[in-house]
């Protein structure tokens, strides 16, 4: 029976040779959200160097508009919002409404703020996750934090891959636009 860390290079080689099949090449860092694990790794020369909990759709995967799912696939981040925002700042269709959420203090049930900072992914597998009806960029699917970091490790979201607020910062200083996230 193979050990975890070699069932987890299996699922980076698997996600390497997806992007290269969609992109072209691979390159030699990405983002891999495994939404089983309730993770996203920053994979560099096919190790992990880096791993967050994540919270992905309480819905399940999907990549279909107004289901609320995760999307599968191939994306990468088309832009970035929020830089040198506090902790718990609230956006709202990507704007900053001025407004700090307070960290810690729960979320209303059911409500699933954008906080912090925002990737936003665009889909670039047409059939998968780009085109009409299924587009991960026309769904607005960010990696952001959240005001329910006690949420984070289980499926909770709306259909966006959430992670708690320092981690999402940690996050959007490693990475540019352009990066490629495989989500599966």
């Amino acid at each position: 029976m193979e050990n975890k860390l070699e069932i987890g290079r299996m699922n980076f080689e698997k996600a390497r040779n997806r992007i290269r099949m969609v992109t072209g090449s691979a390159p030699a860092t990405f983002l891999s959200v495994d939404i089983a694990a309730q993770s996203l790794a920053v994979i560099t020369g096919g190790s992990a160097v880096k791993s967050y909990p994540v919270s992905t759709s309480k819905y399940g995967a999907g990549n279909r508009e107004n289901s609320l799912m995760t999307p599968r696939g191939v994306h990468r981040v088309a832009e970035k919002y929020g830089h040198g925002a506090p902790l718990g700042r609230v956006f709202r269709d990507r704007l900053d409404t001025g407004e700090t959420w307070t960290i810690g203090t729960p979320g209303a049930p059911g409500a699933n703020l954008v906080l912090t900072r925002i990737l936003r992914l665009e889909g670039l597998e047409d059939g998968v996750n780009r085109g009409p009806g299924i587009d991960s960029y026309e769904r607005y699917i960010y990696i952001h934090g959240t005001n329910n970091e006690t949420s984070i490790g289980r499926p909770a979201s709306h259909g966006c891959v959430c992670m708690a607020n320092a981690d999402v910062v940690e996050l959007f200083d490693a990475v540019s636009e352009g990066a490629i996230v495989f989500i599966d």
